[in-house]
């Protein structure tokens, strides 16, 4: 990991994964961070106030959450708020860090907890910084499946013991890559081993009417807890609401929240007149 004129930090590039070191380790021998009194697991607060006072202080931690979002609803600011709790792994597929941080700056939040991963710049650039030709190839595809796994797998040695997050803006794009589904079920199992031997929230941020239904259905079932956006119109305005009804270990809220995005996420406490 380096600083760069950017201000932002981001995984070296690595190429041939660590040896003679099990990251995930013997799941017999694993204790995890859930509380010892079973009936009240240990929590990590969003970050988002209200909505921690709504889940009685947070999600259990060492979640997988799987966060479904149209996209006019601008969600990842969900994300940006998100890591102002504690140390962030932010595995960038969409655009640039720099723009990601420019933005999350430009909200009024502190990026200095983000450690970001560049995997769209590794994906769609040379070395020399020169847009590829290769983008949808198989053999590239599955090289950047590569390439994720071991930053995850330096991520569970860094991370420590320590509460992180690890952010995926967008994981629509490993989904859509031209692999064999197989590839993708690997990432996703080793995503949910990783965040259960870490004290972690790991958010997998997707898009609505994106992603394959049978793929969508597995990551539905995988997934600790589900975050899921709509947005619904009206004549004269745009609503956006988040219901979350799987919270593994926890009673998942019933409410559905309308939130608005200013500097971050509001979330509406007002109560619709019938």
């Amino acid at each position: 990991m380096q600083n760069n004129n950017n201000e932002y930090l981001e995984f070296q590039q690595m190429v041939q994964p660590p040896k003679n070191k099990n990251v995930l380790g013997n799941s017999n021998n694993y204790s995890g961070s859930a509380s010892t009194d079973e009936s009240k697991p240990h929590v990590m607060p969003t970050g988002i106030s209200l909505l921690d006072d709504s889940l009685s202080g947070g999600l259990p931690s060492s979640s997988l959450i799987y966060f479904s979002a149209d996209p006019l609803s601008m969600s990842e600011v969900f994300l940006y708020q998100f890591s102002q709790t504690r140390k962030t792994y932010y595995f960038a597929t969409g655009r640039r860090p720099k723009y990601i941080h420019q933005d999350i700056v430009n909200l009024g939040f502190d990026p200095s907890n983000i450690i970001f991963v560049d995997v769209y710049g590794e994906y769609y650039f040379t070395q020399t910084g020169e847009m590829v030709s290769s983008v949808g190839n198989e053999f590239v595809d599955s090289k950047i499946i590569e390439f994720t796994e071991y930053n995850l797998q330096n991520i569970a040695l860094d991370a420590e013991g320590d509460e992180v997050n690890v952010i995926f803006d967008t994981f629509s794009f490993y989904i859509n890559l031209n692999v064999n589904t197989g590839l993708i079920k690997r990432l996703l199992n080793m995503l949910y081993e990783t965040t259960k031997q870490m004290v972690s929230q790991t958010y997998l941020y997707s898009l609505k009417r994106s992603s394959p239904e049978a793929l969508e259905s597995d990551l539905f079932n995988s997934a600790d807890v589900i975050f899921d956006v709509i947005v619904e119109r009206s004549s004269d305005q745009i609503i956006n609401k988040l219901s979350i009804p799987k919270i593994r270990g926890m009673i998942p809220t019933s409410d559905v929240i309308k939130f608005n995005v200013a500097d971050g996420v509001h979330i509406d406490t007002s109560k619709d007149v019938v």
